[in-house]
């Protein structure tokens, strides 16, 4: 597939490798000659230098026989724009990352309406989304829903007295009686798709599906039933920080944020509910922070613009035994350091962000009408959990699971069937219109069907 990436910074540089990395034939434009040469340089990508709103650009970059153009520059506007005439011009379909809450909130029908925007990307917003499903599980490290929220995939990281060391997956399934499924284990670097012979041990990041009920009550027996957190502590007045706080004090929680900036600090306070508290201050401060209750905290999370920052502020936050510490970092390579200090809840815009784009050129790519209908990485990435629906063109629907000769590393970790999530044995079968979760390690999977041999 053909695809125009515009504005190559943090988050259009990541969506040109995972779609380079995917085999898709990019093509980059920037107004900015060295980051062209840079991009052009690291991938195998043609670079156009120039705005993505100018006529002989977008031409000389061939968006007229783009499938996909994803405008992630700097401006809203200028996104718009260019979704708009690349659109005009024949491209295909069109994102656009779409930031100011204005346009988002107000009148973001309308505008995707007359400019004929495909789909609108909100990174601030899909990474407070992100967040807030973690404080729900506040032992997890992360949390993703499927299927309208009838089904979770929860990311743990085993401790040394964790019940489920030391025991063979089936009969962990035995011992604890719960609907759920073990689905992927990271150990080290590496990733496993489990069989039931699989013995977890201490440090192992396992990813497990469930129905949300069952999540609850499996969190409950193994011992990681912490009450979900209630009093929150945020560091960094930015706009993820903005829409957290908001999803968070909907939700009735306590909210208290410390923003260095008091022109920040009054533009807040104007627009988050009234009972937020808003502290101006530096939250690197150790004594600021344990002055204004850090001590007795549910969850502290940094959303400054320094990676190192937020990393360094979230373990002093789990020193002082903080129940629950989340760090953003946008740099890639800073994660595997987070982790080893500690840090098990990292979130990364940029990833989120691609990872949606990459569920959209899936779609796009299936000359049939792919049925991907949401797909998230797992596992430090190492992994993919996919939800497909059924549809009447599947060859094995009513064939029991056990009787598929299905590819290796792959695993169907939930049927959701009438809005009832269903944990499968081998004797179970997809019907039609059934959503499938999918786990897969190594593959790339596009359809339902791929993940026949």
């Amino acid at each position: 597939m053909k695809a125009l990436v515009v504005g190559c910074g943090k988050i259009g540089a990541t969506i040109v490798s995972d779609l380079v990395d995917e085999g898709h034939d990019v093509v980059v434009i920037d107004n900015d000659p060295q980051v062209i040469e840079k991009i052009t340089n690291i991938y195998d990508v043609m670079g156009v230098c120039g705005s993505g709103t100018d006529y002989d650009t977008l031409m000389e970059a061939g968006a007229e026989g783009t499938e996909l153009v994803i405008a992630v520059t700097s401006s809203d506007e200028l996104n718009m724009l260019c979704c708009y005439i690349s659109g005009r011009l024949g491209a295909k379909h069109t994102i656009a990352r779409i930031r100011n809450p204005q346009y988002n909130i107000d009148n973001f029908g309308f505008l995707r309406q007359q400019l004929g925007i495909s789909m609108a990307i909100n990174p601030e917003l899909l990474a407070a989304r992100e967040i807030y499903n973690t404080l729900r599980f506040p032992n997890a490290a992360k949390t993703e829903t499927f299927s309208q929220k009838n089904f979770e995939i929860i990311e743990i990281v085993l401790k040394e007295d964790s019940a489920l060391t030391g025991i063979p997956l089936m009969q962990i399934r035995n011992k604890l009686k719960h609907n759920f499924l073990i689905c992927a284990v990271q150990r080290d670097d590496k990733v496993y798709i489990p069989g039931g012979d699989f013995v977890l041990c201490k440090g192992d990041r396992i990813g497990f599906t469930a129905p949300i009920t069952e999540a609850q009550k499996l969190m409950k027996d193994i011992g990681l039933d912490r009450k979900q957190a209630r009093n929150i502590m945020v560091i960094g007045g930015s706009r993820i920080a903005f829409y957290l706080t908001q999803l968070l004090m909907m939700s009735g929680n306590n909210v208290r944020l410390i923003e260095n900036s008091s022109e920040k600090c009054e533009e807040l306070s104007s627009v988050l509910p009234p009972k937020t508290v808003i502290i101006n201050g530096d939250g690197a401060q150790q004594e600021l922070l344990l002055e204004e209750g850090l001590n007795t905290t549910d969850a502290f999370v940094a959303l400054t613009g320094m990676d190192e920052q937020n990393i360094l502020i979230s373990v002093f936050a789990s020193s002082k035994k903080v129940p629950k510490a989340i760090a953003k970092v946008n740099r890639e390579e800073l994660i595997p350091m987070a982790e080893d200090l500690g840090l098990d809840s990292i979130v990364c815009p940029r990833k989120t962000v691609s990872n949606l784009v990459m569920r959209y050129a899936r779609a796009l790519e299936n000359s049939m009408g792919s049925n991907v209908e949401t797909l998230y990485k797992i596992m430090n990435d190492k992994a993919e959990v996919l939800e497909f629906k059924a549809g009447s063109d599947f060859k094995k629907l009513g064939v029991p699971l056990k009787d598929l000769d299905l590819k290796n590393n792959i695993l169907i970790g939930g049927i959701i069937r009438d809005r009832k999530a269903i944990i499968p044995s081998g004797f179970d079968t997809f019907e039609k219109n059934d959503r499938v979760i999918v786990v897969a390690a190594g593959s790339r999977l596009n359809d339902l069907s791929d993940i026949l041999k």
